[in-house]
Order: structure tokens, then C-alpha cells, then sequence
């Protein structure tokens, strides 16, 4: 199965050089390739895509507020000529920064990040179908956890942190990776670093829910689907 990629840069040299490295990787695909996020967001809005490659210094739309933008978003790697922005892009859940000129052996290690993680994924998915709980690898065991249990799950970077009501287990996943194989009727993400079971909100404090005996905050930019969904009797 082929990992179908999106790349997003106004430099059309940029864009050429990266389709060209992807080339050598055949579990790969570069399904489109546009010069800005408008484009973008037109193209995902009717295709599935694994992967995006995006710049950050681009008309209309900056990458960072590209990122900001996606629901479920798929995973993600940065390019840029710009070291700067590397703290807000993992912060939004990105899986790797890549600087320009992007060297084939600096693309090597990121495509193996996405390989692992992506297997992860597939794990998860398998799991999940189960309806009732999936299998999290943890300390090289793999654990099973109902999504009955889980209250919250939290960021750490490359890793996540799945908290219960009588456990935490840490494992190697990405957030957005995680987020997306949960049912979307039980779980929503509501910042950067917190996704959170619904039917486990105790109360909602101006810009914070609460859970169990924490309180997590609502990011900026997930306040209106968050409050629209849970206030406004969606789900509950």
C-alpha cells in the first residue's frame, strides 16, 4: 500500500527537487502538487491523503495557519528554508521539520519516521475495529485499554501519554496519528497536546474541561468545534 503524499511550496525548484527524492521510494506517491494552500485545501477536501509536505512561507495562507486549519488532519512534515518556526511546527503536531535544500539523506530519515508510524497506525486501525478497545504497544507488550477507560490523551513530542482511571500509559504515537482511529463519537480533540474522552467532561470553565480532578485547556483554535459539539447537543 502506497503512501499518498501532497506537496505544498511556492517554489516551483522546491517542490521539483522533493518529487524528485520521493522517486526513489516506491511505497511513496506523490498524488498532487500545488503552489499554494488554497489549492490545498480544495485538493484534500475531495481526496484522502497520508502525508503532506508543506512550506511555510507562502501567499494567502502561511503553512502554520494551513495546519491550524485541518480537521483530522493526516501527518504532516514541514519544509523550510526558515529554522524559526520548528517549535511552533511540533507543537501543532507535525512529525519532522525538514530544512531547505532538503538532502536525500536527511528525506531517508524522516520517510522511516512515517514508515514506523504508519505501521503503528495500521495496528491501531485493526484494533479499533473491534469497536470496544485497541492494543497500545507499551514497554514492548502490547496492551489492551477500553476506550471506556481512557479519560484523556496527552502529547509528549513523538510519544503520548493515554491517561485511565487507574493507569498512564506512555507510548510511541503521534497525537494526531492516535486521534484519528478513535471514534469520533466518543473522543475530540480539543488542543495541540490533549485529546479527551467526551462522555468523561465533569464541566466546561470558560476555556477549559474538566476531567476527573484536571483541568485542560481548550486551544484557540479548536474552541468553536469543541463548544459546538459538546454545548450544542451534538454529542451530549
Amino acid at each position: 500500500m502506497k503512501v499518498k503524499c501532497l506537496l505544498i511550496d511556492d517554489d516551483p525548484l522546491a517542490i521539483t527537487i522533493l518529487k524528485k527524492h520521493l522517486e526513489y521510494f516506491e511505497h511513496f506517491e506523490v498524488v498532487f502538487c500545488c503552489y499554494n494552500a488554497v489549492d490545498a485545501f480544495d485538493f484534500i477536501r475531495e481526496n484522502t491523503i497520508d502525508l503532506i509536505f508543506v512550506d511555510i512561507y507562502m501567499p494567502m495562507v502561511n503553512g502554520l495557519e494551513f495546519i491550524k486549519s485541518i480537521d483530522n488532519p493526516p501527518l504532516i512534515i514541514i519544509t523550510s528554508s526558515d529554522e524559526d518556526y520548528a517549535v511552533q511546527g511540533f507543537e501543532l503536531g507535525v512529525i519532522d521539520y525538514l530544512i531547505k535544500p532538503i538532502s536525500l539523506k536527511r528525506l531517508v530519515k524522516s520517510l522511516h519516521k512515517i514508515s514506523r508510524t504508519l505501521n503503528n497506525i495500521n495496528k491501531l486501525s485493526h484494533s479499533s475495529q473491534l469497536e470496544d478497545h485497541i492494543f497500545i504497544k507499551v514497554d514492548k507488550k502490547m496492551i489492551k485499554i477500553y476506550f471506556e477507560d481512557i479519560l484523556y490523551i496527552k502529547s509528549l513530542k513523538d510519544y503520548v501519554i493515554i491517561k485511565t482511571g487507574h493507569k498512564d500509559y506512555v507510548t510511541h504515537y503521534n497525537l494526531s496519528a492516535i486521534t484519528r482511529l478513535l471514534p469520533e463519537y466518543l473522543f475530540i480533540r480539543i488542543h495541540r497536546s490533549y485529546t479527551i474522552a467526551i462522555n468523561k467532561i465533569k464541566a466546561i470553565d470558560k476555556n477549559c474541561i474538566e476531567i476527573a480532578d484536571k483541568s485542560l485547556p481548550i486551544g484557540r483554535n479548536y474552541i468553536k468545534k469543541v463548544k459546538g459539539k459538546i454545548i450544542d447537543g451534538v454529542t451530549i
